[in-house]
């Protein structure tokens, strides 16, 4: 994707059980960075999740797509797909990214926030519980915030949970997240929308709201 106002790039990050593959895209006048944090055998190529970090840069925001699993990991994990639930590793993967940014000049002291969809959302969580002093905001998109239950109470970021309307399942799961968050949390329903917010217009309502909570609370945190 080209950008009028944004430089992008591809770069490699460097983890204990080899490298994972990352697409850093950043505008000229950069108001924060937000981490796209993939699962359920997705990657940083996942259609949705790069249209969403596409009007993230038209709003100045840098955005970082990054394949939490190295290619031998992924390879693995799509014979089993049994890594892709692994939210530990995820998680460490998550951090390694926020670990990375602080190590780059250009990048250093930007508001950071994390967007996490199904499995992602969940390892987005947990690093953010970790990580509560680098972390600005959190956004999930039919995530499954459920699976980060042990460190829900710990995130201090301001997370939005994003489902469809007609994602039952995972509308469920949810309300059982956003109860045990205990920093600002919000839940925003998109009507008629499943799993994948295919319907027409359900992936811009995603990022309308994704959009304005980064920029809310990195606005926020840049004020500090």
């Amino acid at each position: 994707m080209e950008y009028e106002n944004a430089e992008s790039q591809s770069i490699e990050i460097t983890v204990d059980r080899g490298v994972m593959s990352a697409d850093l895209t950043v505008p000229d006048e950069c108001k924060g960075i937000v981490v796209f944090a993939h699962g359920s055998g997705s990657s940083r190529r996942s259609p949705r999740n790069r249209f969403v970090a596409n009007e993230l840069v038209a709003a100045w925001l840098a955005t970082l797509l990054a394949d939490l699993l190295t290619p031998a990991e992924a390879a693995v994990d799509e014979r089993t797909a049994q890594i892709r639930f692994d939210i530990g590793l995820l998680a460490q993967r998550v951090i390694a990214v926020l670990d990375w940014i602080a190590g780059q000049d250009q990048l250093r002291g930007l508001p950071v926030g994390l967007f996490g969809a199904s499995t992602g959302a969940a390892a987005a969580l947990v690093a953010a519980a970790e990580r509560a002093s680098q972390v600005s905001a959190v956004v999930s998109r039919g995530g499954r915030p459920d699976l980060a239950a042990g460190s829900l109470p710990s995130v201090r970021a301001p997370t939005l949970l994003i489902v469809g309307g007609n994602d039952a399942d995972v509308l469920e799961l949810n309300r059982f997240a956003l109860a045990k968050l205990t920093g600002e949390a919000r839940l925003e329903i998109i009507p008629l929308a499943t799993h994948l917010f295919e319907e027409p217009g359900a992936l811009e309502q995603v990022t309308a709201l994704a959009q304005e909570w980064f920029r809310r609370h990195f606005a926020i945190t840049s004020a500090r």
